[in-house]
This record gives structure tokens, C-alpha cells and sequence, in this order.
């Protein structure tokens, strides 16, 4: 082991030593964000293999969640914006997605998947293989819940979630008066992709972007923020175990 990798784990378990007895988030959002990026800067021809190593990274993420106790994570894949990219550069990434969620799916995994998206927008192939793969790990209680964000749009949520109410409202004979009446914010909530679920304590973002994207709006409305400049494929768990302890030390408001 090089003196570079020795350091590297002795501030791993320092980290993680302080984060003991500390606030742990239960739901983590990630925005996987700078694969393409990283693609270019490393050289790379294909930028899909940026994708490719950064849904390898994925892996290790959830392990790490798995060890720091967080009970949640959801993993903004593809937004429904990326839908009208062109076909010679999607066309990939959605197989990198694929792929993704089936080998998450494979025995021996302990995460339960659940998609959250519009699967009516995908490619018809691929939204059977995301249902296959939920359905493949409905059972499984031991690891993280993983969400997979794809076709994924906060807006569209939202509208898809007003959209729901409104149809079951009236097939129990309501009216939209009767519904304007008594209409409050958890009864959207309750229509959302993530129903039943907390709302995300935690969104992080890599790449060093810092705007939403359109990722988890109505969930998002008091969750706690963390933006890192490097790419995906080079989010480490040193990393991670940072965002944890910039977590861990604030002050949550859910106010102004």
C-alpha cells in the first residue's frame, strides 16, 4: 500500500470515528452529476464511459450508506430534460442505466429498488427492465432503499401527483369543489414517487454545480444541501464521509 493510500485510510477511520453519536440523515438524494466531464478530462473518446464508471461508483456508494446507517438514498439517473438528447447519445447511457438497476437487482444484494419517474417516457424495453428489477428486490429488508430517478422531472412529479388525486378523488364520487375544500399539502405528498418514504434530509451534488436541476422540488423544501467539485467517477468515500460531517454539525431549520 503507498504512503498516499496509508494516509488516506487513517483519515478515513478518523472520519468516521467522529461521526459516532453524530445525526445521521435517513434519506440521501445524490445527483450524480460529471460523468460526461470526467469522460473528457481523462481522456477519454467515448464520455459514456464516464457513465460507465460512475454507475460502478454507485456500488460503493450504497455499501457506504449501508455501513453509515442511512435507510434511504435516491439516485437522480436521467431527467426527463436528458430525453431529448440525441439518439447516438442516449441511446447508451439508457443501457448503462440498465444495466445499472439489473445488476443492483442480483442476488446477494441486500437494496430493495423502487423506480421514481415517469417509466411512460422511456424507451418501452427499458421501463421492463426497471419494473423487473423492482420487482426482483420487493422483498429484500436488510439494505438501503434505493430509488432510481429516471425519466425523472420535479415538475413533472408534482403535476403526475395532482394528476393522481384528481383521478382518485373522483372515482370516489367527489367533486372539485368538495376537493378544493379540504385540499392541504400532504395530500399531495401522498401522490408523490416517493410516498411513504421520509423526505430527503441530505441532497448531495458533485461536480461543482450548485442548482437543483429539477431534482426532488416538493421533497427537497428542507433538506440540507451539500455541492462537491470533483466529477462521479471520483467521489470517494472521503468524500461522502465529508458530507456527512458537514451534515452532522448543522443546525436544521425548517423555517426561514
Amino acid at each position: 500500500m503507498s504512503l498516499r493510500s496509508l494516509v488516506y485510510s487513517f483519515y478515513e477511520r478518523r472520519l468516521a470515528g467522529k461521526l459516532v453519536g453524530k445525526p445521521v440523515p435517513q434519506h440521501v438524494g445524490v445527483m450524480c452529476d460529471g460523468n460526461r466531464r470526467w469522460a473528457r478530462e481523462m481522456g477519454f473518446v467515448d464520455p459514456n464511459d464516464g457513465h460507465r464508471v460512475g454507475a460502478a461508483r454507485i456500488k460503493e456508494l450504497l455499501t457506504w450508506c449501508d455501513q453509515a446507517g442511512i435507510r434511504h438514498v435516491t439516485l437522480y439517473l436521467l431527467a426527463t430534460d436528458n430525453l431529448q438528447r440525441p439518439a447516438a447519445e442516449l441511446d447508451p447511457l439508457v443501457r448503462i442505466i440498465e444495466d445499472l438497476a439489473t445488476e443492483l437487482a442480483e442476488d446477494g444484494n441486500p437494496w430493495r429498488l423502487r423506480m421514481v419517474g415517469a417509466l411512460d417516457v422511456l424507451p418501452a424495453g427499458t421501463a421492463t427492465v426497471l419494473k423487473a428489477a423492482q420487482e426482483k428486490t420487493r422483498d429484500r429488508t436488510v439494505g438501503v432503499e434505493v430509488n432510481l430517478a429516471v425519466g425523472y422531472g420535479g415538475r413533472r412529479e408534482i403535476a403526475d401527483a395532482v394528476r393522481s388525486l384528481l383521478v382518485e378523488h373522483a372515482s370516489r364520487g367527489g367533486t372539485l369543489e368538495e376537493l378544493a375544500e379540504v385540499l392541504d399539502v400532504e395530500h399531495i405528498a401522498e401522490h408523490l414517487y416517493t410516498r411513504g418514504q421520509p423526505d430527503p434530509d441530505l441532497v448531495i451534488r458533485t461536480s461543482g454545480e450548485q442548482r437543483l436541476s429539477g431534482f426532488l422540488l416538493w421533497q427537497s423544501a428542507h433538506s440540507e444541501f451539500y455541492f462537491h467539485d470533483a466529477n462521479w467517477p471520483d467521489f470517494r468515500r472521503i468524500d461522502f464521509l465529508r458530507a456527512l460531517r458537514s451534515y452532522a454539525n448543522r443546525q436544521r431549520r425548517y423555517g426561514a
